[in-house]
């Protein structure tokens, strides 16, 4: 997993006032969580664009004042006008130590039913998984050349030893729907697809069509 280094110095007033004056230094506030105690500390504010405004995964080395922590960000607060960010907590862990992240899902390959007509659909656009960090994916690739019109993909498709998925097994990753139009022009076909035939996937469809027929 790709790994991005972030440079702050510790902070020995944690006051309201020592805050709102780094915020007005276009410093954020942090903690740091995991160790022995708490670490309270500050960096540049554009420090952290590469880590919030992208949508890969980091982990994070924190150098403070000339010490290195492996870290992984944790949460973060915006302000609720101006979006600039508030304050941010950081978990430290240990190179033995597996870590939960959530991993973008990346499609590879065209499916099936999408060349006749239908819809790919994602309910899962990122994976919360747990692993170690220097083995975790940058992203998940799922392939998904093989899904015809009504199949879908599940989070067992894409088990691997390097990570634990922290899904059901009956959570569904993508799927590959009838199109409203192509739903109709089905129904009006009776040689080719009875009303039974119709995939779970396509209540809403098989809805619409018969809505039309009724008019």
């Amino acid at each position: 997993m790709k790994s991005l280094t972030i440079k702050g110095s510790k902070r020995e007033s944690v006051g309201k006032k020592a805050t709102k004056a780094l915020r007005n230094a276009e410093m954020v506030p942090c903690v740091l969580y995991g160790g022995e105690q708490p670490i309270h500390f500050s960096a540049p504010e554009i420090a952290f664009n590469n880590l919030v405004y992208t949508p890969d995964v980091h982990v994070v080395v924190l150098d403070l004042d000339g010490k290195k922590y492996n870290a992984v960000l944790q949460d973060l607060q915006f302000h609720p006008v101006t979006d600039n960010i508030l304050h941010m907590d950081f978990y430290e862990f240990g190179d033995d130590q597996e870590i939960t992240m959530e991993i973008p899902v990346h499609s590879e390959g065209v499916p099936k039913g999408v060349k006749n007509g239908g819809v790919l659909r994602f309910n899962l656009r990122r994976m919360r998984v747990r692993g170690l960090a220097n083995i975790l994916p940058d992203y998940i690739e799922v392939d998904v050349t093989p899904l015809k019109i009504g199949d879908k993909m599940y989070v067992t498709a894409v088990k691997s030893d390097d990570y634990n998925i922290l899904h059901p097994d009956n959570t569904v990753i993508c799927q590959v729907r009838t199109s409203r139009n192509l739903a109709v022009l089905d129904e009006d076909d009776d040689e080719e697809v009875d009303a039974g035939d119709v995939p779970a996937t396509e209540v809403e469809d098989e809805g619409a069509a018969a809505a039309s027929d009724d008019q």
